[in-house]
């Protein structure tokens, strides 16, 4: 008998009628409610990109990968439905499994998106793991991901016509930084979503370290690869910060020890607990989500991140501006008194 065999079975509760907006971080969801906006718009999207691209992606993989069901990777097959069922998922999207010796998975599709993970998820990751990171896709589906970073690429398409002003240059780049910064948020999205398909914090950070380059749990700690996300986040200097920012600023995903550590803050702020008691918002109340309210909620996020951080830029900033607002509160007091004493002088 494996271990995977002896393990006890983990009792998953079904989030019946769950909104994507649970699992959502407020960045992403403040992006996707003011997107979700432009009614008929990602339908015209899906209209003209679907009935092409995704039907040659579909048949690309169909071509070349192995498409699950009960008969073809049934052990994958068995821990879709499960994560499936976890987040009330009425219909299955299509899952294929493709050839590639690196750890990951994609949502791909507008009209009818389908799912694909790799040969190595399926061979390094245990039932857990691999429950996480299929839960971690159907978020991506669920939350329509693949619609709007669609519409993001077009709108970027666009900006690209005005590109030989200057100023146009300057509002590119500004769009991709902020499609970049936005689908990493989308990326904490998912671990969310995974996470409550599976049910097993454990699980879910097994996977990142594994994403990492642990495909061998039995040397690696857990604990340690915690510090290391706490050292990367807080350690070194202003050279590391500034490394950081060349790490992060082209790429779509946040690095794994990151990743770690937000999903251990979302735990840890009890937000997951009370998911799994059933506080969370449902799907049949997404079309009264407030466009506001979810900004507003996007920008009291990075506001925490940028009050908490101990990244040492950050720290640097944080005590500039406390410095500069200290001198003009001096200043405007020092204007204030003399003012005051200019009025006694006069009135002598």
């Amino acid at each position: 008998m494996t271990d995977e065999e002896s393990r006890p079975v983990r009792r998953r509760v079904t989030l019946t009628g769950i909104s994507s907006r649970a699992w959502e971080h407020p960045a992403d969801r403040g992006a996707l409610t003011a997107l979700r906006e432009l009614r008929g718009f990602d339908d015209l999207v899906k209209a003209f990109f679907g009935m092409w691209n995704e039907r040659g992606f579909r048949l690309q993989f169909l071509a070349g990968a192995i498409r699950v069901d009960h008969r073809q990777y049934p052990r994958v097959y068995q821990r879709f439905t499960e994560a499936a069922g976890a987040l009330d998922v009425a219909e299955l999207p299509e899952l294929y499994v493709n050839q590639s010796p690196i750890i990951n998975g994609q949502a791909i599709g507008l009209n009818k998106p389908f799912i694909v993970i790799t040969t190595a998820a399926v061979e390094k990751l245990d039932d857990d793991e691999l429950r996480a990171v299929l839960g971690h896709e159907l978020g991506h589906v669920l939350s329509g991901h693949a619609v709007y970073k669609t519409i993001m690429m077009i709108l970027t398409a666009w900006t690209a016509n005005v590109s030989w002003l200057p100023v146009g240059v300057l509002a590119l780049r500004g769009i991709i930084a902020a499609m970049l910064e936005w689908w990493r948020k989308a990326e904490l999205s998912a671990d969310r979503a995974g996470l409550l398909a599976g049910q097993d914090p454990a699980a879910s950070t097994r996977l990142l370290m594994k994403l990492a380059g642990g495909g061998d749990l039995s040397q690696i700690d857990t604990a340690a690869f915690l510090e290391q996300a706490a050292e990367y986040e807080s350690g070194g200097d202003l050279r590391d910060s500034i490394h950081k920012i060349g790490i992060t600023v082209g790429s779509t995903h946040p690095v794994p020890v990151a990743r770690a550590a937000d999903l251990r803050k979302w735990v840890d702020s009890g937000e997951y607990a009370r998911i799994l008691g059933g506080e969370y918002p449902r799907r049949d109340d997404d079309g009264n989500a407030s466009v506001s309210e979810d900004v507003k909620a996007a920008a009291n996020s990075y506001r925490e991140t940028f009050t908490t951080s101990q990244d040492p830029l950050v720290n640097l900033v944080r005590k500039v501006g406390g410095g500069a607002a200290d001198l003009a509160g001096s200043a405007a007091r020092g204007a204030r008194d003399w003012a005051s004493n200019r009025g006694r002088d006069s009135s002598d």
